[in-house]
């Protein structure tokens, strides 16, 4: 507040802090987090490595362990039938294979007694025939956007279906075959 007498502040700086004042304190909301339909799960090999999740066989595995805000919300936003890159992390450095969200988000098994943790359950698509290394998707500028570029530690990440795309083509895989071979087959209805 101005002393008696003094001048009123003025200029850009003045109008902003008025502005403030007048509107209250700042609360911010985060929007919400929408599917793209494509992940990327992030696991250290030596405590879970791609083999076993395809050693889970259709049943799947529960995803669980994450302790990170950001990583449960992203597992909370995933749907059915979602496909995610499996990325091997600490060792290797590299994505391995394709799996598929395979339940909802639910309380995570490991966190006895503290509902605030949750995750999905995922079952192995596919490996890739040509694993693709973190420093290939670095020297990428397709993928400079990418969350395992941007958020490298996040262990939960979305992934946009442009590098959906372009880290399929790394890998050897045409996306939209990867799609396709996930669906559930439909049983044809047979004439009597």
């Amino acid at each position: 507040m101005a002393k008696a007498g003094a001048r009123p502040e003025t200029g850009t700086n003045a109008v902003r802090k008025r502005s403030a004042q007048a509107s209250g304190p700042r609360t911010t909301t985060a929007a919400p987090i929408v599917s793209t339909g494509y992940w990327l799960l992030k696991s250290e090999p030596d405590v879970f490595s791609w083999s076993d999740l395809e050693a889970k066989g259709p049943s799947g595995e529960e995803w669980t362990g994450v302790r990170n805000y950001l990583a449960r919300n992203n597992m909370r936003a995933m749907r059915l039938g979602d496909l995610g890159f499996f990325y091997h992390s600490n060792i290797g450095l590299e994505i391995v294979g394709i799996c598929e969200i395979a339940t909802l988000a639910h309380p995570d098994s490991s966190a006895v007694d503290d509902p605030r943790w949750e995750c999905v359950d995922v079952r192995a698509i596919c490996p890739l025939p040509r694993p693709v290394a973190l420093k290939a998707v670095k020297e990428n500028e397709k993928l400079a956007q990418m969350s395992l570029v941007t958020s490298m530690r996040l262990s939960v990440q979305p992934v946009t279906a442009e590098e959906w795309a372009e880290v399929c083509r790394m890998g050897g895989l045409d996306p939209a075959k990867v799609r396709v071979a996930s669906q559930p087959r439909r049983q044809r209805k047979t004439s009597p």
